[in-house]
């Protein structure tokens, strides 16, 4: 059963991520608590991705730019760093319903009450957008809503979106897995999870792939907004 509770969410995930460009461990994050404790299945979760990740950012890399991911991920990664320990002193169950009530509250905003195409959000705002997902990173392994929404705002072509996003995860991938493994969180008894979990994420990105390559990004911005959404009544409810 234990397989199974891996396998299916992290397929899941990767078809959701390769076609929407973020969603992999807000899925993975349904199942993964059943049966890991929550900051080992952040853990495990962040990992699992990794291949698929690597793969999107090798099939679109000549639309990658270094200089629109790196600042970001510069204040993203120094935010988790600190708040990767802070599981265990804050009241997670009231920062979940905080997480949940903004990105319902983005959705909304978005989908309805701005006009996305080729609007940049101010600096503040981008700021705040890679402070708040630092911070839910370290603590739960979700930190690509609002991410997702900063690099979408940026980009003019599905190919440039998907890089962005999903080169961003690859890096963080690499450091906050080396934070949790220092930290303990991680160790050598989770790498058979985490090579099944990689090749499930690997088939459902691969699919994903296929089908993003023949979508508009116009008809692909509503759906993220509304995974977003999705994600954020997931965090209110349960």
């Amino acid at each position: 059963m234990i397989w199974l509770l891996i396998i299916f969410p992290v397929l899941l995930a990767g078809l959701i991520q390769g076609l929407t460009g973020f969603g992999a461990v807000t899925t993975i994050m349904i199942f993964f608590p059943s049966i890991f404790p929550i900051a080992k299945a952040a853990g495990i979760g962040g990992v699992v991705m990794f291949a698929g990740e690597l793969a999107l950012t090798i099939h679109y890399r000549r639309s990658f730019k270094i200089s629109r991911v790196l600042p970001a991920l510069v204040v993203y990664a120094a935010v988790a760093t600190w708040s990767v320990h802070l599981g265990d002193v804050l009241d997670t169950h009231i920062l979940r319903l905080m997480l949940g009530a903004l990105l319902v509250t983005l959705s909304v905003y978005s989908l309805y009450f701005k006009r996305v195409d080729n609007h940049q959000y101010p600096w503040y705002i981008a700021l705040l957008f890679m402070v708040v997902s630092g911070f839910f990173n370290g603590l739960f392994g979700i930190g690509g809503p609002l991410m997702a929404i900063y690099f979408l705002s940026l980009a003019n072509s599905m190919p440039e979106y998907i890089v962005s996003i999903q080169g961003f995860f690859v890096l963080d991938a690499i450091y906050i897995t080396s934070i949790r493994v220092s930290s303990g969180i991680l160790g050598t008894q989770d790498i058979p999870y985490i090579l099944v979990g990689m090749l499930a994420g690997g088939v459902g990105t691969a699919i994903a792939s296929r089908l993003s390559s023949r979508l508009d990004l116009a008809i692909i911005k509503p759906w993220i907004y509304r995974f977003t959404g999705l994600a954020g009544f997931y965090y209110l409810l349960f």
